[in-house]
């Protein structure tokens, strides 16, 4: 579904995220992607609400940038197929939410764009560590 979580790391790494990025695993990188959105969303939330414009700006654009340019840009559109596409078209949505509540300085789009990102981020959570069957021990793998 993710082409290159890589390049999605370097934008990450480029928005002034932490970085544990050159160790981190494909699935790793994205659910780091995930982290920083929320972060930045919740800190743009916290800024509107201080009446702080300038931080509420920078907060709000780092959340687009590891959207669109993490997030979005990490899909492979061909070998993932409609999935890899509905998430593209959601991570355009939710710039879309990012831009209307920076215009509008309202908390409620980025509240949305919010909880989308934090069921998304569950979901990629669960798929992120292969499950073990309840009856095997713990020191016995599945081979692929």
């Amino acid at each position: 579904m993710y082409s290159n979580p890589r390049n999605a790391a370097h934008h990450y790494a480029n928005v002034g995220l932490e970085t544990g990025v050159v160790a981190a695993s494909p699935h790793q990188l994205i659910i780091m992607l995930y982290e920083g959105a929320e972060l930045a969303v919740r800190m743009a939330i916290r800024h509107i609400n201080d009446g702080d414009l300038e931080k509420k700006s920078a907060a709000i654009t780092k959340a687009s940038t590891i959207i669109l340019e993490g997030l979005r840009a990490a899909l492979d559109l061909q070998q993932g197929g409609e999935i890899a596409q509905q998430l593209g078209a959601l991570y355009d949505y939710m710039n879309q939410r990012l831009l209307l509540a920076h215009v509008k300085n309202e908390t409620a789009p980025l509240e949305e764009v919010l909880g989308l990102l934090q069921e998304l981020h569950g979901a990629w959570q669960q798929i992120s560590t292969p499950a073990r069957p309840a009856s095997l021990p713990a020191h016995h793998s599945i081979a692929a």
